[in-house]
C-alpha cells in the first residue's frame, strides 16, 4: 500500500512549533518581519503572495507588501531593495517571481542583502550552498528534504534521481541530497534512456513542468517519489506524476496539491526567523 505523504499536514505541524518558538523568543522584542516585492498582476503571483501573507501572520511575524505596476523600471525596484536592506526592522526580503521582461531576474535578486535573502537565490547564498557553508537555501529544496525525512527515508547510500536542473529546485535539491550522502543522478531534457535511469531510483524527485509525465513504467516498486510539478489540466491542478497510476507502484508519494507547495511556504517562514535570530540575537 502506497503511503501518501501530505506536505500540508507536515507544514501544519512545523508552523505550530515555529509559532511557539517565535512567541517565546520575541516576547519582549519586535516581531520578525518579511518584506515582499510584487510586480504586476500575474494571477498566480497574487495568489502565492496572499498565501505567504496569511502564513507569515499566522505564526506571529509581520508581513510588508511593496506592490508595483508591470511597467516599473529597474532603478525603482533596486532603490526599494536598497531601502529594505538598510531597514533594521526588515529581516527577510523576497522578490516574487516571475518578473516582467524589462527586469533581469538575476540582476535584481543580487541586489538583496545576502543576510536577508530568505529565498536563497543571491549568488552569495548559492555559492555557500555548493561550498557547504552556512547560508540561506531555496525553500522548495529545503521542504523536499523535510518531506523525505517525514517519509522516514534513510537517504544516505540511496540512489536519488532528480528530473530537472533548474537553479530554483533541481540543482539545489541535488546538492542537498549529496549532503545527505545519497548518490545523485540529475536528468533533463537531453537525457537519453530516461526510464532506464528512473527505474533505478530509490528516491525520485520530479520537477519538469510536464503534466502526469511519470507513470508506473518509470519507477520501481520500493521507491519514494516527490512531485514538485504544479500544472493545470482541465481547470484542475495536477503534478508531473500520474498520481493515480502510481498509487500501487511505489512506497510513498506526495500529492499535488497539498504536497510540496505548503512546505515551500513553511521553509520561507523558517528562513525568515533564522534571519531574524542571526540579526537580533547575536
Amino acid at each position: 500500500m502506497t503511503n501518501i505523504v501530505y506536505g500540508s499536514e507536515l507544514s501544519k505541524e512545523m508552523k505550530s512549533i515555529l509559532a511557539d518558538e517565535i512567541a517565546t523568543v520575541c516576547k519582549n522584542r519586535r516581531k520578525p518581519s518579511l518584506a515582499v516585492i510584487l510586480i504586476g498582476e500575474n494571477p498566480a503571483s497574487l495568489s502565492y503572495v496572499r498565501g505567504k501573507n496569511k502564513a507569515v501572520e499566522a505564526v506571529g511575524m509581520e508581513f510588508k507588501l511593496f506592490k508595483y505596476p508591470q511597467s516599473i523600471d529597474k532603478e525603482s525596484i533596486i532603490e526599494q531593495i536598497k531601502d529594505l536592506n538598510a531597514n533594521p526592522n526588515i529581516d527577510g526580503i523576497l522578490v516574487q517571481l516571475p518578473l516582467p521582461p524589462q527586469l533581469n531576474e538575476k540582476e535584481i535578486l543580487n541586489y538583496i542583502d545576502p543576510k536577508k535573502d530568505v529565498d536563497g537565490l543571491h549568488q552569495v547564498n548559492v555559492g555557500k550552498l555548493y561550498l557547504n557553508e552556512e547560508g540561506f537555501i531555496p525553500c522548495t529544496p529545503l521542504g523536499i528534504i523535510e518531506l523525505l525525512k517525514k517519509m522516514q527515508v534513510e537517504i544516505a547510500g540511496k540512489h536519488a534521481v532528480v528530473i530537472g536542473r533548474s537553479n530554483l529546485v533541481g540543482l539545489p535539491v541535488a546538492k542537498l541530497l549529496l549532503n545527505e550522502n545519497a548518490t545523485v543522478t540529475v536528468c533533463h531534457s537531453k537525457t537519453k534512456n530516461l526510464k532506464a535511469i528512473t527505474k533505478t531510483a530509490d528516491i525520485l524527485i520530479v520537477a519538469v513542468g510536464i503534466p502526469k509525465m511519470i507513470t508506473a513504467e518509470y519507477v520501481k516498486k520500493d521507491s519514494y517519489i516527490i512531485d514538485v510539478g504544479v500544472n493545470r489540466v482541465d481547470n484542475k491542478l495536477c503534478g508531473d506524476c500520474d498520481f493515480d497510476n502510481l498509487l500501487d507502484s511505489c512506497t510513498a508519494i506526495t500529492p499535488v496539491p497539498k504536497g510540496v507547495g505548503p512546505m515551500t511556504i513553511t521553509m520561507l517562514l523558517y528562513n525568515t526567523f533564522k534571519a531574524y535570530k542571526e540579526r537580533e540575537l547575536q
